[in-house]
């Protein structure tokens, strides 16, 4: 078996020249005795025509080799003329979905029970291509902005942000829990390095089971020290998601171009509307109440709605929450509110945070005000006692983003292997 191998996305440059590929068969057909077997490779797909022989099943995987040519009627304009096919290993049985019609919108159930091999769909691994991108876009950004990653612990002994929605677990005979979030951890480190980020899972025992939510997530969390207000926060996801766009739109052109996916327009600035003025307008305006301590998935999106039609902006920021719709370390204004703030993107959240608060004596306060005991809080209360410099950050749904960037309707298929109330499995 030949070491030497071409990528399918080299072919253009090879016309005429002998060639051997290594990939998947796609799929094949037969026309008249001439043959035709689409390869997969990392790089791409292309058309591989046999004048005899037999070829192999759909997902075998295999070695061709033959010279490049010019054909108008196949994929990409070219196609390999082949000379011959060796077995790399054999698909015992055909595929359980047909890979090359797949399709998000149909039998979504089967799709992600046959994850294994579904995500082997061009669609499929191209928008996990545009999350890889995204991320490291994230990563790239922050970086030149003089961040440091950080890893913290997913065992905790409480969760970051409490309430029921945490997964319990036996750790050595105590009561422990998977982190519902970084928190803790990354305002303690922003004693240690000012400003850190952090790319990693984090857990949420979600009880409604929406096309939104996932019991498992890649959050991308990000904290900054020495700010002014909230406005410094807001500042920096802006520019971070505008880099991120960016990024993807150089490094992804060909996945996008598949998805038929539109970006959003980053050279418009991202428009800012408080949480109680922004229920006002949707009722004024668009005739919707909202009702509860945030806004509802309708109101996010007439929101969404309302800046695109003003501003041309598809990203919206929901500013100074209410004290009882952020948690106590949000900070608070005299007014009853907070530095508390959401990012919305194409009228869904994708990012909450805003300013904290750094002082001892005020998070005791607020605890107080809660009628919350601080001795259930003396883990993370501990830093504050430390000089702890005025600070802030963001959480970014990886998954959330991806699929309201690419138009995917479930937020399943902007994750390699979902987890959610009822998805345990492969």
């Amino acid at each position: 078996m030949s070491t030497s191998r071409s990528l399918v996305r080299d072919l253009p440059s090879l016309l005429g020249q002998s060639v051997t590929l290594q990939g998947w068969v796609h799929s094949r057909r037969d026309l008249g005795g001439i043959k035709f077997l689409l390869l997969r490779d990392r790089s791409g797909i292309v058309q591989c025509v046999f004048e005899q022989g037999e070829l192999p099943i759909g997902e075998s995987c295999v070695q061709v080799w033959g010279v490049v040519v010019v054909s108008d009627k196949a994929p990409g304009g070219l196609e390999v003329r082949a000379e011959g096919l060796s077995l790399i290993a054999e698909a015992v049985e055909p595929a359980p979905i047909e890979i090359p019609k797949e399709a998000w919108h149909t039998n979504p159930d089967t799709i992600l029970e046959y994850r294994y091999v579904s995500l082997r769909g061009l669609k499929a691994r191209a928008a996990l291509k545009v999350q890889a991108e995204l991320v490291r876009g994230f990563r790239k950004y922050l970086n030149e902005q003089e961040f440091t990653e950080i890893f913290t612990p997913k065992l905790v002994a409480a969760g970051a942000e409490g309430g029921a929605n945490l997964f319990e677990v036996d750790y050595y005979g105590q009561r422990a829990f998977l982190a519902q979030s970084p928190q803790l951890y990354k305002q303690i480190m922003v004693g240690v390095y000012e400003r850190v980020f952090e790319v990693a899972p984090v857990y949420r025992a979600e009880l409604h089971h929406t096309s939104r939510h996932l019991s498992e997530y890649l959050s991308l969390d990000v904290e900054l020290g020495f700010i002014d207000s909230d406005a410094d926060v807001m500042a920096l996801q802006e520019a971070l998601l505008k880099a991120m766009v960016a990024h993807v739109s150089q490094a992804c052109r060909d996945e996008l171009a598949l998805l038929e996916a539109t970006l959003p327009d980053t050279t418009v600035a991202f428009p800012r509307i408080p949480l109680l003025v922004a229920r006002e307008l949707v009722a004024e305006r668009y005739g919707h109440q909202s009702g509860g301590k945030d806004l509802d998935p309708e109101a996010e999106r007439l929101v969404g709605r309302w800046a695109k039609e003003e501003f041309g902006s598809d990203f919206v920021f929901v500013t100074n929450y209410p004290q009882a719709a952020r948690p106590f370390y949000a900070y608070p204004t005299p007014d009853g509110l907070t530095r508390g703030l959401d990012l919305l993107f194409r009228g869904v959240e994708i990012t909450s945070g805003g300013q904290r608060i750094h002082e001892y004596a005020m998070l005791l306060e607020q605890l107080k005000a809660r009628q919350l005991e601080p001795e259930a809080f003396k883990g993370y209360l501990e830093v504050f006692k430390y000089g702890m410099p005025p600070h802030g950050g963001f959480a970014i749904g990886a998954e959330r983003l991806t699929a309201l960037l690419l138009g995917i309707q479930n937020i399943r298929f902007a994750r390699a292997f979902p987890r959610d109330g009822s998805r345990l499995q492969p």
